[in-house]
């Protein structure tokens, strides 16, 4: 019997050590390979830099915004606020008390802010991963009117730009990225045409 196990014991290692070799070495490393190879920015993190080649952000992750001169994300689940290592949701259902108590502070600063009305849920709901980059165009519209008071520029000219920065998703669900949004609101500010 002593004989059977360790011949059969051999091939068993010989195979852990080939499949760990090949699923936890080399296959990582071919995909990380084709990954920067075809698509550099986005095997990167779709990061954005500015003029001077700092880092300001990613296209993909979302990121606080504090001052009133900016569009503001959605709340975030994660972590301390799109902290990258503790991406969740909340996992509170629409009935639960806990949820409810979270959005009122959310819902009573986006009156205080000046807006009236429905405010939509993803200005005062966090997102599945808590790192969503996007906004609906109606969040983004709500906002607006503080961006333009802020900024002492035309209400029209805010929801103009909000309307050129708004894209449809692959499936067909239309989104602002409030980044990208966010950049072209600096650069119709300094006079460079917006992208």
């Amino acid at each position: 019997m002593g004989k059977d196990f360790t011949s059969a014991l051999r091939p068993a290692i010989v195979m852990t050590i080939l499949f760990a070799a090949l699923l936890g070495l080399a296959y990582p490393l071919a995909m990380t390979g084709i990954g920067q190879a075809l698509f550099p920015h986005q095997a990167n993190g779709s990061l954005i830099a500015d003029a001077q080649g700092r880092v300001i952000g990613s296209e993909i992750v979302g990121q606080a915004f504090a001052a009133d001169r900016y569009f503001q994300t959605r709340p975030s689940a994660a972590g301390k606020g799109y902290d990258g290592l503790a991406s969740s949701g909340s996992n509170l259902g629409p009935a639960a008390q806990a949820l409810v108590d979270r959005v009122k502070p959310d819902v009573d600063r986006r009156r205080h802010e000046g807006i009236a009305g429905p405010i939509p849920a993803d200005l005062v709901t966090a997102s599945g991963s808590g790192l969503d980059p996007d906004l609906s165009p109606a969040a983004a519209l709500a906002q607006a009117p503080r961006v333009a008071r802020a900024r002492g520029i035309a209400w029209e000219r805010v929801r103009a730009l909000v309307a050129e920065q708004t894209e449809d998703s692959l499936f067909g669900v239309p989104h602002v990225n409030v980044l990208a949004l966010n950049r072209a609101l600096d650069s119709l500010a300094s006079g460079s045409p917006s992208r």
